[in-house]
């Protein structure tokens, strides 16, 4: 499939009323999914989270982030898998380091699960750096934790 248009993508404040449309999308991507109330504690606590929608309002992706002294920090960043490899993330990258500037964010953290080596790769060639591990960080639905990669972008 080709890339759509960056004319035809609207990335737009997240609204409780997206949320109908991001749960499900959610459920569908991680094995551990954030449920709903944590996107609404999200919203309340007015952390930065954004839609990213077609031109025809289908929802492509959405991003999470909490501001920090300095710092910006990447709590969930989802892709659409139909629409997985064409830049997206990298979109959503981009809005949030425009966010990022926005609030005088000096560092831009985040944290992947160790097996997503598709991830680490888009955030590596976006610039992040691994600079730890958090053992056992990611609950899994049976069996051990875990590990994640802590990575960071200097901004």
């Amino acid at each position: 499939m080709s890339a759509l248009p960056i004319e035809q993508i609207d990335c737009r404040g997240m609204q409780l009323a997206d949320l109908d449309e991001v749960v499900p999308l959610e459920l569908q991507c991680y094995i551990v999914p954030w449920t709903r109330g944590n996107f609404i504690d999200s919203l309340a606590a007015g952390y930065e989270a954004r839609v990213l929608r077609s031109g025809s309002g289908e929802l492509l992706g959405y991003f999470v982030a909490m501001q920090g002294f300095e710092e910006m920090h990447l709590l969930n960043i989802t892709v659409a898998p139909a629409h997985q490899g064409r830049g997206l993330a990298l979109l959503m990258l981009e809005e949030l380091r425009a966010i990022c500037r926005g609030h005088a964010a000096r560092q831009l953290w985040l944290e992947v699960r160790i097996s997503n080596e598709r991830a680490r790769a888009i955030y590596r060639r976006y610039g992040f750096a691994e600079v730890g591990l958090r053992r056992g960080y990611y609950p899994m639905p049976a069996g051990p934790r875990e590990d994640a990669v802590l990575m960071s972008l200097d901004l």
